[in-house]
């Protein structure tokens, strides 16, 4: 068994608190760069190939400056009837997000790539989330606490948002922003043990 000073560095391609904590759930050790890519949807894109995309990008864009290290990206977005839902734009942009997904279901996807020198894999993780009845009032007050404003799909699973959600169908953590069973396996293909 290798020495941990022998396995190559894990960075984490991703600015988000979220995925930090659930990665420090799988590993220890690991650092955070971020990477600075265009995020807009291609014309015609569909969501899991977008989520992909977005996960490799900041993948690549990190591996490069560290060529020696793992590098791992993540990407999530939100579909519902086959529109996207990335981060809010406005608070009129929150609004319209969250009354759409009122009394519905809808898709949360996370795109995980993992790149080391020699070996690139990737999966994209589903998970489906029914919300309650939200009102405008609801909205708007949810809307003051800032909370959505940096979240795919104007909510977050983890805080207040969670209020919102009746329930799910599959992984919770991917919800969260990192799918962990599935991260963990990819990891273990990697060479790297908790």
């Amino acid at each position: 068994m290798p020495n941990m000073r022998d396995l190559p560095k894990v960075i984490l391609a991703s600015a988000s608190s979220r995925r930090h904590e659930l990665l420090a759930h799988l590993i220890s050790d690991f650092e955070i760069q971020t990477a600075d890519i265009d995020e807009t949807p291609l014309l015609g894109e569909l969501p899991e190939a977008l989520v992909q995309r977005l996960a490799y990008s900041k993948a690549q864009a990190i591996w490069l400056k560290n060529p020696d290290a793992i590098v791992i990206g993540a990407d999530t977005i939100i579909t519902y009837r086959h529109e996207i839902f990335g981060k809010p734009t406005s608070q009129n942009d929150s609004m319209v997000m969250l009354n759409k997904l009122s009394e519905q279901r809808h898709i949360v996807m996370t795109g995980v790539v993992i790149f080391a020198a020699n070996k690139k894999i990737s999966k994209v993780v589903e998970t489906e989330v029914e919300f309650t009845c939200l009102s405008n009032q609801q909205i708007q007050a949810y809307w003051l606490t800032g909370e959505p404003q940096d979240k795919a799909g104007s909510y977050a699973i983890q805080g207040i948002g969670g209020k919102f959600v009746k329930r799910i169908n599959g992984s919770y953590s991917n919800v969260v922003g990192l799918p962990l069973v599935e991260t963990q396996l990819m990891l273990t293909e990697m060479g790297i043990h908790s």
